[in-house]
This record gives structure tokens, sequence and C-alpha cells, in this order.
């Protein structure tokens, strides 16, 4: 018996659809952009955001290709919310020994440097 996996290939039309979210998504975000240039209100800005981002994906969402891809989001947030987060204090003392070791590294990477000028131009060289 053969373990092969089966890959559907999405049609031409869902690439189409998938294109088309593609352009809506770029669209809201110029849309955003170009709105709050003119100094229009926020929340006109916003709504062309809003706007575009709901028509991308309402056309993902009637493609193969895109209900694949928002399931993959939906399944990547609910793992998002398995991971056991640090506590603060933990968060702190981990900040403070990556701050160590990055003094002390740069501490021993300047005594190198120091340590083979030495020996390249006064030694090697005598250029000092």
């Amino acid at each position: 018996m053969s373990n092969q996996s089966v890959q559907t290939v999405s049609t031409s039309n869902d690439k189409f659809k998938v294109a088309l979210a593609v352009v809506a998504t770029i669209a809201g975000v110029v849309g955003f952009f170009v709105l709050k240039g003119q100094n229009k209100p926020a929340l006109v800005a916003a709504g062309a955001l809003v706007a575009g981002l709901a028509i991308a994906v309402l056309l993902l969402w009637t493609s193969a290709t895109g209900r694949e891809f928002l399931g993959f989001a939906k399944e990547s947030v609910r793992e998002t919310r398995k991971v056991v987060w640090p506590s603060h204090k933990e968060t702190t003392q981990i900040t403070g020994i990556v701050f160590a070791f990055v003094v002390v590294m740069a501490i021993f990477l300047w005594g190198t440097d120091k340590i083979l000028e030495f020996l390249l131009y006064d030694v090697i060289l005598g250029w000092k």
C-alpha cells in the first residue's frame, strides 16, 4: 500500500480569486494612506482599510487555496494561545543575562582587537 499524499491542484479560477484578494488588500492599504494624506477623518481612512481587507477575506473564503490558508491561520492562533509565556520576573532575569553577556562579549572583542592590533602594528610591523 502506498503512503503518498494527494495534492489538490487549484484551478485557474481559484488563482484568479487569490490574485483579486491580494489586489483588494493592496487597494485597502493604499486607500488608507491616500485618505490619511488628504487629511480625511481617521474613521474614513480606517474604513477603506477594513473594507479592502474584508473584501479580500471574502474572496479568499470562496477559493480552496484561501480556505486552506484561513484554516492554517486559525490553527496558528489556536497554537499561539497554548504557549506558556514567561512571567515578568523571568523576563527581567533573562533580559539581564542577555545584557550581561553582551557586555562581556563586547569587552572580550575589544580586548582581542587591542591585542591583535598590538601584535600586528607594534611587534610584527613596528609601525608605532
